[in-house]
């Protein structure tokens, strides 16, 4: 199956042409952010001091082993968890200070999430499956949430299989299912979490060639987690991280795989 972007689904928000030179506004900015799990009698630094500053537009991928904090990052930008200090400013708002409740409206206007288990509704057709985060966010008629999930399904190139539950449907038309959905609320960011970890090389490849296409043609800001280089160097930018510190960023795949590399030794 083709992985080429099969119809133009209309993005609302102003975004960066995919040049390669970031717009002046930040779009993310964390400032010595750190994350402290307390297991028992001992504290886990799960992000340590962390600064970092995406634009819109970026194409970035977090990568470190097992335990170096990308997750806790990933889920920090993705405000599904808040640090134990520092500050995050998505957009200009700080949201370090949000309720629970605050952090999910923003969440489900900026951000889109791609998970490796797909984590679609299994007795819910994959139209329904990309409806769903409509329902949550600025309200839409039964009619205006269909059309959307149709046009999103027929750009990842799902049209002909609107009515077909995840169980009938390959790894990789799942999580193209994910896709659409993740884009159903026009979101400014679109997070994989080891989004190709349960695909074949073949499949794999062409879900991270349908990342790109959504970050240069469309605009999307795009941050992939992974501990494969070969996912991260599709992203023009590498941010290594290593015991919850970012030891590396850089746009030079070679240098981000060298600082994976040391960091293991």
């Amino acid at each position: 199956m083709s992985a080429t972007l099969e119809s133009s689904v209309p993005m609302s928000r102003d975004r960066h042409d995919g040049s390669s030179e970031p717009s002046q506004h930040a779009l993310i900015e964390l400032r010595d952010v750190a994350k402290v799990y307390k297991l028992e009698e001992v504290e886990v630094r799960a992000l340590d001091g962390v600064d970092l500053t995406m634009h819109r537009g970026d194409y970035s991928a977090l990568i470190g082993p097992s335990g170096s904090g990308k997750s806790t990052l990933m889920n920090t930008l993705g405000c599904l968890d808040r640090p134990t200090r520092g500050s995050y400013r998505l957009d200009g708002i700080e949201v370090v200070n949000m309720s629970a409740d605050q952090r999910a409206k923003i969440r489900n206007a900026q951000i889109g999430f791609v998970f490796q288990n797909f984590n679609l509704l299994a007795r819910t057709s994959a139209l329904e499956n990309v409806e769903l985060p409509m329902l949550y966010g600025k309200r839409m008629s039964a009619h205006a949430r269909y059309d959307r999930a149709k046009e999103l399904l027929t750009l990842v190139g799902l049209g002909d299989r609107l009515d077909h539950h995840p169980g009938q449907l390959s790894g990789g038309q799942q999580q193209r299912v994910a896709i659409a959905r993740a884009l159903a609320t026009d979101p400014s960011i679109l997070m994989g979490d080891e989004p190709t970890g349960n695909l074949d090389s073949r499949t794999s490849r062409e879900v991270i060639e349908m990342f790109r296409q959504l970050n240069e043609v469309k605009g999307l800001t795009v941050i992939l987690v992974t501990h494969d280089l070969s996912v991260a160097k599709n992203a023009r930018r590498n941010i290594v991280l290593r015991d919850g510190k970012i030891i590396a960023d850089t746009r030079d795949h070679e240098a981000a795989a060298e600082a994976l590399r040391s960091s293991s030794d």
